[in-house]
């Protein structure tokens, strides 16, 4: 049985005051609506980390996050977070490979391979994220896109620590322009994605392997992207940042 799992990223977003006032209000939420089935992860700025874990406390299906980690294990990295650093603080997951940082900070697959195999190495849950640009998709190479990312930076793992990860597929085509995608081309995706991990580790493991949405998920769509057989819950971006709307797609499932 896959983990279900709804993973709020908050992005650079929210003040000291204004984290915690998210925070608390989810984890209140959390305890009065009772749905320890799904594994719900906070993702913060590093910055919040610490005061958040404390809040959240000993919730047993809530967990905090990060949003990166460095490839490096230690050293003379300004401005970087190892994932050594991360496990210190009682993070549990790191996001690796996200669309933003593929972009605006140029990360490849070699790259993201090295953060995937710090993040196993230092007791983390990497959720890798893959996706294609508008153009890709609409060349009709989108598959061929994203299972050579998968190819590039996770075939190189074992089995047993291809196990451990949690992927996250990311339309970014239908993220900010204007168009959307429909939970049908979310499960084709995601079938798509299983698939590859099959063919490469085998269908028992693809098929414990949990695989998020990471489109536009909102309150009003998610029950139907939810509902899709591949589709093990959301990689979820502005919504997060609204107890209210990050709970409702929670209570999806």
């Amino acid at each position: 049985m896959r983990k279900k799992i709804v993973a709020g990223n908050w992005k650079m977003n929210c003040t000291f005051d204004e984290g915690q006032k998210l925070t608390s209000e989810i984890v209140n939420m959390i305890k009065d609506e009772r749905s320890k089935d799904v594994t719900v992860i906070l993702n913060p700025p590093f910055v919040h980390i610490p005061s958040v874990k404390k809040l959240v406390g000993e919730i047993s299906n809530l967990f905090v996050g990060a949003q990166d980690c460095s490839d490096q294990e230690s050293g003379a990295y300004t401005g970087q977070v190892s994932a050594k650093i991360l496990n210190s603080f009682g993070v549990k997951y790191v996001i690796i490979g996200h669309s933003e940082r593929r972009e605006f900070c140029s990360e490849g697959n070699d790259l993201l391979a090295n953060k995937v195999k710090q993040a196993l190495q230092n007791g983390l849950t990497p959720i890798f994220c893959c996706g294609e640009s508008l153009d890709i998709r609409e060349n009709g190479s989108h598959e061929d896109f994203v299972t050579q990312q998968l190819t590039e930076s996770l075939f190189d793992l074992s089995p047993e620590d291809i196990s451990k990860l949690v992927i996250a597929y990311e339309p970014i085509w239908a993220i900010g322009t204007g168009k959307t995608a429909s939970s049908d081309q979310a499960q084709e995706m995601h079938a798509a994605i299983r698939t590859h991990l099959a063919n490469k580790y085998g269908q028992e493991i693809a098929d414990g392997i949990s695989i998020l949405y990471g489109g536009s998920c909102k309150p009003d769509n998610a029950q139907e992207i939810f509902s899709k057989p591949d589709v093990d819950g959301g990689l979820i971006g502005g919504a997060s940042l609204k107890s209210r709307d990050f709970m409702d797609i929670i209570k999806s499932f």
